[in-house]
Parts: C-alpha cells; sequence; structure tokens
C-alpha cells in the first residue's frame, strides 16, 4: 500500500493541483512528510511554519482580533491560516494547523493534544478538531497524519 504521502502526490498530480501547507505545532513535520516524495516539486510550494502568534499573523495574514477571540488553537484560526495561505503560497490547496503538542500548554476547556487542522480550497475552507492522547511526539505525528489523511478524502471527493 502507497504511504500517505505517495496517495497524495499520485491525487494532486491526476488533478493538477498545488499544495501549499501553514504549520504551527507540527513544526515542519507536514512539510517534512510531503516532500519525503521524490518528484513532490511537481505539486508542493511551499509552507510556512508560523509557529508564533506574531507570524500568524504578521506573515501568514490571520488578524490578531480572531487570536484574541478564540485564541491561537481554534478552528476559526486553523482555517484563516488555510484561507490566508492560499493566497500567500499562491497554491489551489492549503493545509493548516494548530495546536498544543504538550505535556504543557493546555489551558481550561484546552487539553495538551489538542489540534484544530484548516483546509482551504477554491471550493471552501474547513476545519477538523483532533484530540490526541500520545506524548508530544506522537501528537506531532498523528496531527500530521490526520491532515494528511483528511487531504486524501478530500481530493478522492473532488
Amino acid at each position: 500500500m502507497a504511504s500517505l504521502e505517495a496517495e497524495i502526490g499520485n491525487l494532486l498530480r491526476d488533478k493538477g493541483l498545488t499544495l501549499g501547507v501553514i504549520e504551527s505545532a507540527t513544526g515542519g513535520l507536514l512539510s517534512h512528510l510531503v516532500t519525503s516524495i521524490p518528484g513532490s516539486s511537481d505539486y508542493y510550494k511551499g509552507s510556512v511554519t508560523a509557529y508564533s502568534n506574531e507570524v500568524k499573523i504578521k506573515v501568514v495574514g490571520v488578524r490578531e482580533k480572531t487570536i484574541r477571540q478564540y485564541g491561537a488553537v481554534s478552528p476559526q484560526v486553523a482555517e484563516e491560516m488555510a484561507e490566508k495561505g492560499r493566497k500567500i503560497l499562491a497554491v489551489d490547496i492549503c493545509l493548516a494547523d494548530t495546536g498544543i503538542a504538550g505535556p504543557g500548554g493546555a489551558t481550561p476547556g484546552k487539553p495538551a493534544g489538542l489540534f484544530y487542522l484548516g483546509l482551504s480550497h477554491q471550493a471552501g475552507t474547513y476545519s477538523q478538531k483532533h484530540i490526541f492522547q500520545g506524548d508530544r511526539g506522537q501528537n506531532k505525528k498523528n496531527a500530521a497524519e490526520a491532515a494528511l489523511s483528511w487531504l486524501i478524502e478530500y481530493l478522492t471527493g473532488l
């Protein structure tokens, strides 16, 4: 069976679409996985690792008001990251993630392991919520795999 990354590459090539990524809590892991496939430059255009709120706002274009109102780890911020990322990276589809990898960083109502994924395409912008129970490394890996799996589902439905 092909890896998630290889399957995404085949789907993007078949559909003639380009991909970009705006990462926060995965810290570059999503980009690393996507670019582990030979020939990924055919469809993958680049990424921004927007770890701090300042980079989310100043580089990606997430509204400061959105972060203040909902927090950096929220469906609203994940969607804005994906939507703005699609524009700044000039891609057809943009994946984004924001989360609390752990073990620290939890707040009331936002446990360690909480991630929001964002996906933006001309047809719309969406988010997904996940709560992972692993250690920091496992949570990041699970979030990246969840984002790639969601992208496969989305592309298959196009």
